[in-house]
Parts: structure tokens; C-alpha cells; sequence
């Protein structure tokens, strides 16, 4: 079964960067989709962004611009690289791999102080 571990999380300023790791092991992670969710207390979750097997990226609208997934299959790892920080993106993110059902991470807290 496929593990996921995040990692990178932590506390910035609005105008911050920060790159969130995703490492993956006990299965092929190239043929997995992987991406990011987020979800704060109290709130659905929300997909970020994703990344297909071919190297296909999407991202939500909020962060679209701001936001950067990319992968490195020879690593097992995926990234999240987030640009322009702002108080809004502060939440729990968590890591997601698809490929007939889903896994997921335990979550890394983000948090974009003020």
C-alpha cells in the first residue's frame, strides 16, 4: 500500500514562499496522479493542484499563478512550491496520490501570519 509523507510545512509572512514536500513509498509512485489538498478547521477541503502520470498539472483558481506541483518519479517525491503567501492559504495540507483509490498523507500546517 502506498505511503505518504509530507513534509515543509511552517509558519511565514504574507509575501512568503514555502515548498512543501510530498515523499511516497511501498508502491510505483510514477503511475500514480498526486496532489495537494488543503482543508482549515471548520471548512470542506479543497484540492490545490494536481499532477497526472504524464506530467500534466492543474491548479485551483486561488492559487493558480501562485502555486507550482511538480514531481520527481526517480525520487518518489512530489512538490508543492507556493508563491505570495497570504493569510488565506493558511490550512492543513495534505498530500494525495489516485490510481484506482486514494492516499493520503498525514498533513502539514501551513500558516501564513499577519
Amino acid at each position: 500500500q502506498l505511503q505518504l509523507v509530507e513534509s515543509g510545512g511552517g509558519l511565514v509572512q504574507p509575501g512568503g514562499s514555502l515548498r512543501l514536500s510530498c515523499a511516497a513509498s511501498g508502491s510505483t509512485f510514477s503511475i500514480y496522479t498526486t496532489g495537494w489538498y488543503r482543508q482549515v478547521p471548520g471548512k470542506q477541503r479543497e484540492m490545490v493542484a494536481y499532477i497526472t502520470s504524464g506530467g500534466s498539472a492543474n491548479y485551483a483558481d486561488s492559487v493558480k499563478g501562485r502555486f507550482s506541483i511538480s514531481r520527481d518519479n526517480a525520487k518518489d517525491t512530489v512538490y508543492l512550491q507556493m508563491n505570495s503567501l497570504q493569510p488565506e492559504d493558511t490550512a492543513v495540507y495534505y498530500c494525495n496520490a489516485y490510481q484506482g483509490g486514494h492516499f493520503w498523507g498525514q498533513g502539514t500546517q501551513v500558516t501564513v501570519s499577519s
